[in-house]
């Protein structure tokens, strides 16, 4: 079921990393923060709770797929997890990977930065997302 009017809905909602029948997995479009992840369902429901059980088992699997692959490639300080919804009430699960020398750390990111992040270190996550993003299709692929 879709919704009219609903940006998850209507698109993938950033760049397309893994398609499954019931959730995605997508790469945010966010600046400075190269590794930045969502995992959206896919039915138009706006909380967690709206999903059977067994839904909510599958959406926390692949919640912690993305971590648990976050930290396995890029060594992150810490991941943050979110489920906000406000802006956009549609199910997604925010995983990000954060650094103590990224712009906002540790602070969230939606926060005001506090410094500026040395280029070369977000250069260098970003050559890292081809092995990330395999490695996540392939540990994603085994929750069919």
């Amino acid at each position: 079921m879709t919704t009219p009017a609903c940006p998850l809905c209507d698109a993938p909602g950033g760049a397309l990393v893994f398609q499954a029948e019931k959730f995605r997995v997508i790469r945010a479009e966010e600046a400075g923060f190269p590794a930045f992840y969502r995992v959206v369902w896919s039915e138009h429901v706006a909380e967690f709770s709206d999903l059977s059980d067994a839904h909510q088992v599958l959406c926390m699997q692949a919640v912690t797929v993305v971590e648990r692959t976050l930290r396995d490639v890029l060594e992150p300080t810490k991941i943050n997890l979110a489920a906000l919804g406000n802006v956009v009430p549609h199910l997604h699960w925010h995983v990000i990977a954060r650094f103590d020398w990224d712009s906002h750390f540790p602070a969230p990111v939606w926060a005001q930065a506090l410094r500026e992040a040395a280029p070369q270190r977000l250069g260098a996550l970003q050559q890292r997302r081809g092995v990330l993003e395999q490695t996540l299709v392939q540990r994603l692929a085994l929750l069919r």
